[in-house]
């Protein structure tokens, strides 16, 4: 293992690699900055530009591209209230909270290291783990997928920070927005009200474009345009010793949660970062306190972010199988350059193989030395007036939104639903448990219906096989586990209170 470890580092460290580890981080970093354009995009235009180069620098600028959009993508979450990268959607709860209350620069540096060290872990896991977790991966049939994703529900509520009552509302209306489209079994169209743009569903970047940017943007308008709200002391750039302390565990926590989440299939970056928030505010002895502005907050997502690129990278490399849409992106490339990846990658390309792996703690070593520098620069924009950065902030999201699929109307809908979040904001509804219910719902949806049909209709099938049995088991004990405790708590309150004797 070390002497592979030392050839793959030999491999990425090569001039012509290196260049291309470098442009890609750079190029994923700017990308992650700008609302909404997001890596798919990116990498299926920068796919030609990989004609003229070698298989290994091709991959490692491709893969750059992914894990630097990750780490770009919390800063305009940060600074401006809209997630670069829809990965970075949680980060917006309470990052943007920290840079109103003039901790900005912590709330950046956090996030940087937070990524690095994640990073860092999910590179070593995947030396460490690819081949025996890829096969696991593979255990994994719509059952237990369907079974994971509802443990995934039940963290829905733990989002808000307000009523959980209005919470559940928000992850119905979730899960209803995520029936729009074609039937994903029989391709009927459901409530696409005849139109093309809604036969393929609504899209999650409009959607959290509009929930997240557009919606800001009206709240502070109709706040009078105070540019002093956004203006800050350049101060605490680096986080504080309380800060790492505060940190610490969530980092480690959303680093595992998203290096295992991001292995299965169809699960992506965007599902880890939310079951890391939820865990962090359900561990937490002040729950009340997520959504406010504090640092665990920022840390557990943007580590879990970070860690699930590197642990969706395993079916890829180790068994040829693309996990998500970005890893698709990745096979086409690896396959427009002759090389099919798989089982036999290690030992017919292997400075493939470890080059990549090596690469991307390299990236991760640039990405922070790039970002740490350029966070006194990112905390400068509170300094721009709101009159003047309000039209930049829209006019970035409708590029974002328009360039994912050349519509206009993507553009329509995210208009519709900034006028909806800022409804929300007014009735004090919270958007988070709104998107994870959507997303989450699409998969749940796909999974139970395959597994019906693998069934002949039976539900058994999701407790005949036990990983999928086992998920359910702790799915439900999540959900029963509150009353208990409150029931326990009761009956001991009571006795306490009863006379003795």
């Amino acid at each position: 293992m070390l002497d592979s470890i030392a050839f793959g580092l030999a491999v990425a460290v090569q001039p012509g690699n290196l260049l291309a580890c470098f442009a890609g981080v750079f190029i994923g970093t700017l990308i992650g900055v700008l609302p909404g354009v997001g890596p798919v995009a990116t990498m299926s235009l920068l796919l030609p530009a990989t004609f003229a180069m070698s298989p290994t620098a091709a991959i490692i600028m491709m893969a750059g591209i992914y894990y630097g959009a990750m780490y770009g993508g919390s800063t305009t979450s940060i600074l401006v209230n809209i997630p670069g990268e829809a990965a970075s959607v949680v980060t917006c709860l309470d990052g943007y909270r920290m840079a109103r209350q003039g901790r900005a620069g912590a709330a950046l540096g956090m996030a940087a290291f937070g990524s690095f060290l994640a990073g860092s872990a999910g590179v070593l896991g995947v030396m460490l783990l690819a081949p025996p977790l890829a096969w696991v991966a593979l255990a994994f049939g719509p059952p237990e997928i369907f079974a994971l994703l509802l443990i995934g529900f039940t963290m829905v509520t733990w989002l808000a920070s307000g009523s959980r009552l209005k919470a559940l509302a928000m992850a119905l209306l979730g899960l209803f927005l995520g029936t729009v489209g074609l039937d994903p079994i029989s391709a009927t169209p459901r409530f696409t009200l005849g139109t093309i743009t809604l036969s393929d569903g609504i899209g999650v970047v409009p959607m959290i474009m509009g929930l997240f940017g557009v919606a800001e943007v009206l709240v502070n308008i109709e706040a009078g345009l105070r540019p002093e709200v956004f203006r800050t002391r350049i101060r605490g750039l680096l986080p504080t010793r309380q800060d790492w302390k505060d940190s610490a565990a969530p980092i480690a926590r959303g680093s595992v949660l998203g290096f295992f989440l991001g292995i299965l299939p169809g699960i992506g970056a965007i599902i880890p970062t939310f079951i890391a928030y939820a865990v962090e505010k359900r561990l937490s002895r002040h729950p009340e306190r997520f959504g406010t502005g504090i640092i665990e907050g920022v840390a557990a997502p943007e580590a879990a972010n970070n860690a699930a690129t590197a642990g969706s990278m395993i079916p890829l490399l180790t068994l040829g199988i693309a996990p998500n849409v970005v890893m698709a992106v990745l096979l086409g490339a690896f396959l427009i350059q002759g090389v099919p990846p798989g089982p036999l990658l290690i030992a017919e390309h292997p400075q493939i193989f470890w080059g990549v792996i090596a690469s991307m703690y390299v990236g991760n070593v640039m990405l922070l030395v790039l970002n740490l520098p350029l966070i006194g620069l990112w905390v400068q924009l509170l300094r721009v007036p709101y009159a003047i950065l309000f039209p930049l902030v829209l006019l970035f999201s409708v590029i974002g939104v328009y360039a994912v699929a050349g519509n206009v109307w993507d553009v329509v809908v995210m208009l519709g639903f900034g006028a909806g979040g800022y409804t929300m904001r007014k009735l004090a509804y919270e958007p988070a448990p709104l998107v994870l219910a959507f997303v989450l719902g699409r998969m749940a949806e796909e999974s139970i219906r395959q597994s019906l049909l693998m069934s002949r209709g039976s539900f058994a099938i999701l407790v005949e096989r036990p990983v999928a049995g086992v998920l359910l088991g702790v799915a439900l004990l999540i959900m029963i586990a509150p009353a208990l405790i409150g029931g326990v708590r009761g009956a001991l309150a009571l006795t306490r209170s009863a006379p003795a004797g």
